[in-house]
Parts: structure tokens; C-alpha cells; sequence
């Protein structure tokens, strides 16, 4: 494998919460694996958040997407999850993988990398 790239294709893992239904963060994460916007997505099960939302204080379960893609992707990726998330304003947060395992690493860029013509 390669080594990982540099220079706006770092890798990073963003961050998003979803609803309580398991369809949803499934049918988002099958989304941004199958279209190579992300290497992999773990979906973290009955996540309790408590926000402030239109002047109220919720508390729900939620489950939280830890997305591994590359800064490259990022906005592209982005957008994708603004598509097919149902929240108004979904948290999407991007992370910065300051040190990794560097076959991982090339793993990640190159499954997350537009597929090549041949």
C-alpha cells in the first residue's frame, strides 16, 4: 500500500449524531461508504444527548456516526450528510487524525478516494 498522502488529504474522522432510528444511521452510512466519500463508518448505538433546541432542553438517544474520510472529502462528504440526514441542522464535525497506523492510514485515503478509471 501507499504511503498516506499529505497536503489537503489528511485524514480525519468526522463526526455526526443521528436519530434514534437504526435505519437511518444505517441507510447514511451505507450512503457515504458505497459513493467512496468515507473509508468506514461505525455507528455507536444509543448515544444520550442533551441540547438546547427552539428554547427547550432535550434528552434523546441518538447514535453517533464516527466517519473516516479525508480532508479532501470533507465537503463533499458534507453535503451528502446534510442530504440524507432529517435533522434541520445535524452536527457534522470534523476531527483531525494527528497519528495513525500508516497502512490504516493509506487504507483510509484510498478507499475514500474517488474510485480510479481504468
Amino acid at each position: 500500500m501507499a504511503q498516506p498522502r499529505q497536503h489537503g488529504k489528511d485524514p480525519i474522522v468526522v463526526l455526526v449524531t443521528t436519530p434514534r432510528k437504526k435505519g437511518v444511521a444505517e441507510r447514511i452510512a451505507r450512503a457515504l461508504v458505497g459513493e467512496r466519500l468515507a473509508a468506514c463508518v461505525n455507528i455507536v448505538p444509543q448515544l444520550r444527548s442533551i441540547y438546547r433546541w427552539q428554547g427547550k432542553i432535550c434528552n434523546d438517544l441518538e447514535r453517533l456516526l464516527l466517519i473516516k474520510t479525508t480532508s479532501a472529502r470533507f465537503r463533499a462528504l458534507e453535503k451528502r450528510v446534510r442530504e440524507l440526514h432529517p435533522y434541520d441542522v445535524p452536527e457534522i464535525i470534523a476531527l483531525k487524525i494527528s497519528a495513525g497506523e500508516k497502512r490504516y492510514l493509506a487504507w483510509l485515503f484510498d478507499s475514500s478516494t474517488a474510485a480510479r478509471k481504468t
